[in-house]
């Protein structure tokens, strides 16, 4: 019905003389209320594999999960504490959903060393172990100044478990890393106490990181026995013949965790700022107050109150000159 109006002509329309269009077949008004989510049960993500993740609920139940689409962008990783809906019985064929993220402690994260793509590999860890050889393969410590570069500023403790010193005397590499806030630990191939490893690892959670050969893996099977990373053990999660190696996987130690990283050898470093690294030297940092706004705190920078307290013994220039070198580490 089409109306045509004449200038000056009284229009008197009611709702009859209205059509409104249906709205289409099954579909529903927007709403911008959200279910609530604070009453659902938590867990802890053990593992992550092919858009599957394995959580460890509060109760004990392993439940295996999917993230919910809302929750897609931000990503969900090892040891995140999460809030699942839907069937968390944790029976064979059962699928929850995740639906929170709660707040992280921190984050352990890498970039590709062609962009500044940041990734997060695991979430809520306060240690960073780095398992090194003292020989065959022969250490390295540049790589292990790249480890402390992404813990300082992930905000978690370095820990430097040198294996294999029995091959060769590793107090001369040890040496370069006098004044960083680094606790390390000397192991042998025939070593049966590991009491002081155990030690540190207990009530904490611990990421393990070291490249092929160094014994990292079997050093977790040492600390969590029976532990393998077997195609059968993937298979529970996922369904496929075939594991990745590059999945990190949260297994329980004593009062803590420990979570291993096959396949993350290294971290790239692009992206993290210099003055992020000063998380990792307490000391520096609350000295690099009084410094001017936006120094840099190197060699060249006018005026630094780190220069001036070192020459006052309030620091040590040993600590001050590890902070740099990573400094100068990051600018490569």
């Amino acid at each position: 019905m089409n109306w045509v109006f004449e200038p000056g002509e009284d229009i008197d329309l009611d709702e009859d003389d209205v059509r409104v269009r249906p709205n289409p077949k099954g579909s529903r008004p927007r709403t911008k209320r959200r279910p609530d989510t604070q009453d659902l049960p938590v867990g802890m993500v053990l593992q992550v594999h092919l858009a599957r993740y394995r959580v460890l609920m509060d109760d004990g139940t392993v439940v295996l999960a999917t993230l919910a689409k809302e929750l897609r962008a931000d990503g969900c990783v090892t040891g995140d504490r999460v809030a699942l809906d839907g069937d968390v019985s944790g029976k064979k064929d059962a699928l929850a959903r995740i639906v929170r993220i709660e707040p992280r402690s921190s984050v352990l994260t890498r970039s590709s060393e062609e962009t500044e793509y940041q990734q997060t590999i695991v979430a809520n860890a306060d240690q960073l172990v780095i398992v090194m050889a003292a020989a065959n393969p022969e250490p390295k410590p540049r790589l292990v100044d790249r480890y402390l570069v992404a813990a300082f500023n992930a905000g978690l403790h370095p820990i430097l478990v040198l294996t294999k010193s029995d091959l060769a005397d590793p107090s001369e590499f040890i040496s370069n890393f006098e004044g960083f806030d680094l606790t390390i630990i000397t192991m042998n191939k025939d070593q049966e106490d590991i009491s002081e490893l155990e030690s540190v690892l207990d009530g904490h959670t611990s990421v393990f990181v070291g490249h092929s050969g160094v014994g990292k893996t079997t050093l977790i099977n040492r600390l969590n026995p029976g532990y393998q990373r077997a195609v059968g053990d993937v298979n529970e999660v996922t369904g496929k013949g075939k594991h990745t190696s590059s999945s990190a996987l949260a297994l329980r130690f004593k009062d803590g965790w420990i979570i291993d990283t096959p396949g993350i050898r290294t971290f790239g470093l692009m992206g993290i700022e210099p003055k992020n690294l000063l998380k990792g030297f307490k000391d520096l940092s609350l000295a690099a107050e009084d410094c001017p706004r936006d120094c840099s705190h190197l060699l060249d920078a006018p005026d630094c109150a780190l220069d001036e307290k070192t020459k006052t013994g309030d620091l040590s220039a040993l600590r001050l000159d590890s902070y740099r070198r990573l400094v100068e580490f990051l600018k490569r």
